[in-house]
């Protein structure tokens, strides 16, 4: 079972550093295919301030740290901050008039709970939309939808990624650079997975993530729980955070992650058609939910113990069949000193990557002269594989502690966060559903 897996997983790496890393060039879509992609036409006219890099770093002596530069950027053509953004704009229905519809799934728009959490009530335990947020799906039940990166194929990797940044000023001393600061400290990369409302508050932050190597991802406008948003309010998410990176730093971002973690197949054949691979996670640190500005109750010791187990696991052996995309975030105090605590650990037990090194993605954004090293030649000869469901994540049961589109809100990150009893059997169902087909 643990074979076919690491073989499933390898072919999903193969097939996602292949499409991601692709140009645009004329490609003849089949019905058993995806949408070729191509750089987004309706941000060609965004103009980049000034002050970027236009490279990765060639060596950590040229990573830059301490202060932030000053800058000025003119928010005034944004929707506001951590609200939902309007999608009747010229800017949004020009992006939602690019994507071919018949290519969409009409999968249900579900409903979200008064905390930000998704009903799964009377879903259909079979799962024919891949919803993770119902089975963990990670492999779309649609032939023309990719599957998504979640975990490093590779046995000893650990992908290293933050959600929610850049954290800004209302952070105090633990806003940004202080975690970019300490990457650095420690020639470390990372998958920053942005909230577009962060990036043009603090643009200094984004552009110095750019500046030190870490690969910036989408993370939506507003953190809803995207299978919970119409057709045009997930453009309007997407669009708007795809702006503000561009127009802050320079670069069209490849990739993004669905807040909590959810996403159907409806959902990600919008993001594909919009130039993005959809990137979730096998391991959950559950950080987002301890005591500090915006978070929960969770006992650090909770969180403690999470790192513990995975450093064990991994240097008694017990932990050798593939890699992990881990999740944690630079929400606040809180999140960002766990990480700054735990990364030397991690360092010595695991191979410490950005989640793109592991897909062997060297390009993550359109514009190609930012090259970003991969591990090309180490994955496992891939096969054909029916699994569709991540392996494992945390199993702490908790809701989210902040409603969606507010700052406060972080990921309420694995399936188990919330398994209630209208959603167990849905879980479980994919679950055995996936080891039978293994």
């Amino acid at each position: 079972m643990w074979n076919s897996k690491v073989l499933a997983l390898s072919a999903a790496v193969l097939y996602i550093s292949s499409a991601v890393n692709a140009q645009n060039t004329t490609t003849t879509t089949t019905a058993n295919a995806p949408p070729p992609q191509t750089s987004p036409a309706w941000l060609s006219s965004v103009k980049p301030l000034t002050g970027n890099v236009q490279a990765y770093p060639s060596n950590s002596s040229s990573v830059p740290t301490g202060p932030l530069s000053n800058i000025t950027f003119d928010i005034s053509g944004y929707p506001e901050g951590w609200k939902t953004p309007d999608t009747n704009s010229t800017e949004v229905q020009a992006a939602y008039n690019s994507i071919d519809w018949s290519l969409v799934p009409s999968s249900t728009v579900h409903k979200a709970n008064a905390d930000g959490s998704v009903s799964v009530t009377g879903y259909d335990a079979s799962d024919p939309d891949c919803w993770w947020s119902a089975s963990l799906c990670v492999k779309s039940k649609n032939p023309v939808i990719p599957p998504d990166a979640y975990a490093c194929p590779k046995a000893g990797d650990w992908g290293l990624t933050y959600d929610d940044g850049p954290l800004t000023a209302d952070g105090g001393e633990w806003a940004e650079p202080n975690l970019y600061d300490f990457l650095a400290q420690h020639n470390q990369k990372a998958g920053l997975f942005y909230i577009g409302s962060n990036v043009i508050a603090a643009p200094a932050a984004a552009q110095r993530a750019l500046a030190d190597g870490h690969t910036i991802c989408v993370h939506t406008w507003s953190h809803p729980a995207m299978t919970t948003v119409s057709n045009e309010g997930v453009v309007a998410e997407l669009y708007w955070t795809l702006k503000a990176i561009k127009e802050v730093t320079g670069v069209t971002s490849k990739c993004w992650r669905p807040p909590y973690g959810d996403v159907d197949d409806r959902v990600r054949a919008i993001a594909w058609q919009m130039g993005l691979t959809t990137v979730l996670w096998d391991e959950d640190t559950n950080d987002w939910n301890m005591p500090g500005d915006g978070g929960g109750n969770l006992s650090p010791d909770t969180v403690d113990g999470y790192f513990e187990g995975w450093i064990n696991a991994r240097k008694n052996g017990t932990d050798n069949q593939t890699g992990h995309i881990i999740l944690q975030h630079e929400l606040n105090n809180a999140t960002v000193s766990m990480a700054e605590k735990w990364l030397p650990q991690v360092q010595a037990a695991f191979r410490v990557v950005p989640w793109n090194q592991c897909y062997n993605v060297s390009q993550p954004y359109w514009e190609t002269n930012f090259v970003y090293p991969t591990d090309n030649g180490t994955t496992t000869v891939p096969v054909a594989s029916s699994a569709s469901v991540a392996p494992k994540t945390s199993s702490v049961a908790a809701t989210p502690a902040a409603s969606a589109g507010t700052k406060g809100a972080a990921d309420a990150s694995s399936a188990a966060s919330r398994i209630t009893s209208s959603n167990v059997a849905a879980v479980a169902f994919g679950l055995a559903a996936a080891a039978l087909a293994l």
